[in-house]
């Protein structure tokens, strides 16, 4: 799957880059890791030791988004990341773990999910294959909320076996506007761009308006599930419930039992406008905090990745 051409997107800025650096950006057809030789990584590897691992989803977004908008918006920012400020990207994890939003068997809703042990070998050896070739500093750029539930472990084994310098990054909105905030039309308590709402179907309609079906969205709200007492409420996509005014008690939901078409929120003030500026302040922010990581000295003591079979 690709996005629309880069001349049909609207110019991406942060030009931050010394007459050197464009020099050194001269040297590559792509930034993306994957469209290049090992002569062009060694090439790289000479100047800089950063790259850039988008990781999502392939999930159900409702009736009128794709599987793959998790995937769009890691893809997307760490695209322009890398074309702002010259660092390589891997091609996408597009699997994440995404239990709840497999629904019922047989109801084709299209969902890839992965164990959280499976997703947590593949980030592994992603990145050790990466620091065994001489990248010192991985970044995951993550698009799908639930990933975060069971990262960590992984994380702290890559920063504790090797040395190398490992973070997470969350571009999106859950709960926590922070850069985008004001950017939304929705009110308030349904900013935080839920699930298929203002804010992704935006994204999708920027990255390719081909992939949204806009006549099959509608405004759908998530009710408590049917297993909790009435005493508890529910209103968002997260995995806490209200109760008693407060929210201190969580529960494994499945999606299906807080809602059934897949959408949290109003998609219907989604517009292309606003997923491109979404995408510009996400990643012009990502970047400039990538560029600050690049002044950290890094020293791997572990490079090899012997434990690469079984």
């Amino acid at each position: 799957m690709t996005s629309k051409p880069a001349a049909d997107r609207p110019e991406r800025v942060i030009n931050r880059l010394t007459e050197g650096d464009e020099e050194f950006r001269e040297k590559f057809v792509s930034w993306n890791l994957a469209h290049l030789s090992y002569v062009d990584i060694r090439e790289y590897l000479k100047t800089k030791d950063t790259v850039l691992v988008p990781i999502a989803s392939t999930e159900q977004h409702g009736p009128h988004l794709p599987l793959y908008t998790d995937t769009i918006t890691a893809v997307e920012i760490s695209e322009r990341i890398s074309e702002s400020i010259g660092v390589l990207h891997t091609p996408p994890i597009w699997t994440g773990y995404s239990p709840q939003h497999m629904y019922g068997p047989g109801e084709g809703r299209g969902t890839i999910t992965v164990r959280s042990s499976t997703l947590l070998a593949l980030m592994n050896d992603i990145a050790r294959s990466l620091i065994h070739h001489g990248f010192n500093r991985i970044i995951f750029i993550n698009g799908h909320g639930s990933n975060i539930k069971v990262v960590d472990p992984v994380l702290r084994k890559l920063r504790y076996e090797t040395g190398a310098l490992i973070s997470f990054v969350k571009p999106y909105m859950e709960r926590y506007e922070g850069i985008l905030a004001g950017l939304m039309e929705n009110p308030p308590e349904e900013t935080p761009g839920w699930h298929s709402s203002e804010l992704e179907t935006s994204q999708d309609l920027a990255w390719n308006p081909d992939l949204v079906r806009m006549e099959r969205a509608v405004d759908t709200r998530a009710h408590t599930p049917e297993f909790l007492p009435g005493a508890f409420s529910k209103d968002d996509g997260m995995p806490d419930t209200e109760f008693e005014g407060y929210q201190y008690f969580s529960f494994p939901m499945d999606h299906h039992e807080f809602v059934d078409n897949g959408i949290i929120g109003n998609p219907m003030r989604a517009t292309a406008e606003k997923g491109h500026e979404a995408f510009r302040r996400l990643s012009e922010h990502v970047a400039r905090g990538v560029m600050e990581l690049e002044k950290v000295p890094v020293t791997v003591h572990t490079r090899e990745f012997i434990d690469r079979v079984m």
